[in-house]
């Protein structure tokens, strides 16, 4: 019965009749829906079938009304996605010019810009060593392998553990050093050579290094411990030894990069060999090295360990510099020196 009054319905609706009275009861509510549209209008027509009665509900919606509509929603939500971009009120004149790359790309970093960008010098020599021969290069390439002995222990052959552990005592030095080189320098009223940006341009490298290492290694619950545990005790430890000899605690560096290039060797062989998967390099490491769009792990560790020996020679050089009974204003700093 029902399928007979929609029938009828539709008919009378085409005709453009106006309301219907049903002959005989309908036992359920029923809804039909009729859409007609043209080049200016959209209508829309609901039919209810209701306790044994027809009724006919015309609406009328002009499809300019719709258009409009939709237009409005769009300029709001794109304000909206504009308005979340703004970091701070533009009242102060602070904003980010819009920066590109080369490919007319928006650049899609704000840790770092375009031109701190650089492609490393895999040509530099890995094997070189600082043989301890005084006193207190012994000192500091002892104590270097007694630190290796825990972390031999703990890590083992999760290399990217390793390395991201690494990473967050790497970075300290150089802040220490470069921060402690300032205070002198306004202290003294002296120049420090470039050393106060050379020791800082390291520091953000390695920065760069673990912001790396967390992308393809994702850190468990107790492994952040331990980093907020090593680095409190490290930066502390390191900060005193600057203050009392600037000379060793740039030695123990200089060994400490020996070492971690050791680790990234080891690493290296494990993805050669197929221990560790050779994944595709994460974004932030393809456009601080200016590596290959499809770079690789491998590509990635190739780079860090070659920043690592880079600073190992700048932080011997400066070592050298002391025990020369000399300061480090003294000798030009290695700016750029990757």
């Amino acid at each position: 019965m029902n399928h007979l009054l929609a029938k009828s319905v539709m008919r009378r609706l085409i005709s453009g009749g106006g309301s219907i009275r049903s002959a005989s009861p309908a036992p359920s509510l029923t809804i039909f829906r009729v859409v007609t549209d043209s080049a200016t209008m959209r209508r829309e027509s609901l039919v209810y079938v209701r306790g044994g009665g027809v009724e006919l509900m015309k609406r009328m919606m002009s499809s300019e009304a719709v258009k409009v509509t939709e237009e409005k929603k769009e300029v709001k939500e794109e304000k909206k996605k504009s308005e979340s971009n703004v970091v701070a009120s533009s009242y102060w004149g602070v904003a980010r010019p819009r920066i590109t790359k080369e490919d007319g790309t928006e650049w899609p970093w704000n840790c770092f810009m375009p031109w701190e960008t650089y492609q490393a010098d895999l040509s530099i020599d890995l094997g070189k060593h600082h043989v301890p021969k005084t006193f207190l290069d012994k000192v500091a390439y002892k104590t270097v392998k007694l630190l290796r002995i825990p972390t031999d222990v703990f890590f083992q052959r999760r290399y990217g553990c390793r390395a991201m552990m690494l990473e967050t005592v790497a970075a300290v030095p150089g802040m220490v050093g470069g921060m402690l080189l300032h205070l002198r320098s306004l202290r003294k009223f002296q120049q420090s050579g470039g050393w106060i940006k050379a020791l800082l341009e390291e520091a953000e490298n390695e920065r760069m290094h673990l912001m790396t290492m967390v992308e393809l290694v994702k850190p468990k619950w107790y492994e952040r411990f331990l980093v907020l545990t090593v680095q409190g005790v490290f930066f502390n430890a390191f900060f005193v030894l600057y203050m009392m000899s600037p000379k060793v605690a740039h030695r123990v560096v200089g060994y400490l990069e020996e070492e971690a290039i050791h680790s990234y060797t080891e690493y290296l062989k494990d993805i050669e060999s197929g221990a560790i998967e050779n994944v595709p390099a994460p974004a932030i490491a393809i456009d601080y090295w200016r590596l290959p769009k499809d770079a690789k792990l491998k590509d990635v560790i190739t780079v860090i360990r070659a920043d690592e020996a880079h600073h190992r020679d700048v932080n011997h050089f400066a070592s050298d510099i002391h025990f020369q009974g000399k300061e480090l204003r003294d000798a030009p700093a290695p700016l750029g020196y990757h």
